[in-house]
């Protein structure tokens, strides 16, 4: 069972949908037990970073993804929820995330509109197992303002072009991170989701 994190921000039932679509049970789910009971995790997330941290921490769900990357769960965070793997954001000041990856969430720079919303390319710099027949250069559909900025070059699978180029995707292990929305991004999102099934399966 995979457990989709209900830390009250996030389109949770239309992530549970796309699974649904592919044949994957998920459940979302409220409480650090059933977090720590499944098989695979994913944090969705759409809304400002320190409420999303605030809300987590409240939950006492901090702990218990960091527990169950920890140990060896793949893990799989999307938009706001992949920005909450790194250290910290600027928006709004500085706020403190979940430090599973080295790196900071900035503002997409001026010169473009924000949020970046719609349809956009993802140039693939590596295979991971998330990407299993998903062809280079494939759209994705974002909706975002900010974006991540990892310390360690090696994190980076996917980049995107947006007033520069910014990861759209991050992966080390059992840990992966994309910005774009896979239940919003028609077939290929779906097949992430897939890949993503498949993935928990073989733990």
């Amino acid at each position: 069972m995979i457990a989709v994190v209900d830390y009250g921000m996030g389109n949770l039932r239309s992530v549970q949908k796309g699974f649904e679509k592919v044949g994957v049970e998920a459940v979302i789910v409220k409480e650090p037990a059933l977090v720590a009971r499944a098989e695979g995790v994913v944090l969705p997330g759409v809304g400002a970073f320190a409420d999303a941290m605030h809300n987590l921490g409240a939950a006492g769900l901090d702990e218990a993804v960091r527990r169950s990357v920890a140990d060896g769960k793949p893990f799989l965070g999307i938009c706001l929820g992949q920005q909450l793997l790194f250290e910290a954001s600027e928006e709004w000041g500085v706020t403190r995330g979940l430090s599973i990856f080295p790196g900071w969430v900035r503002r997409l720079p001026d010169g473009v509109k924000v949020p970046h919303m719609g349809w956009n390319q993802v140039e693939i710099r590596r295979f991971c197992p998330l990407l299993e027949g998903i062809p280079e250069g494939s759209s994705f559909y974002f909706v975002h303002s900010y974006f991540v900025e990892p310390a360690d070059p090696d994190l980076v699978v996917g980049l995107t072009g947006y007033g520069g180029y910014f990861a759209s995707i991050v992966a080390r292990n059992n840990i992966y991170g994309i910005q774009f929305h896979p239940e919003k991004s028609s077939g290929l999102g779906l097949r992430i989701l897939e890949n993503f099934g498949r993935l928990v399966e073989k733990c």
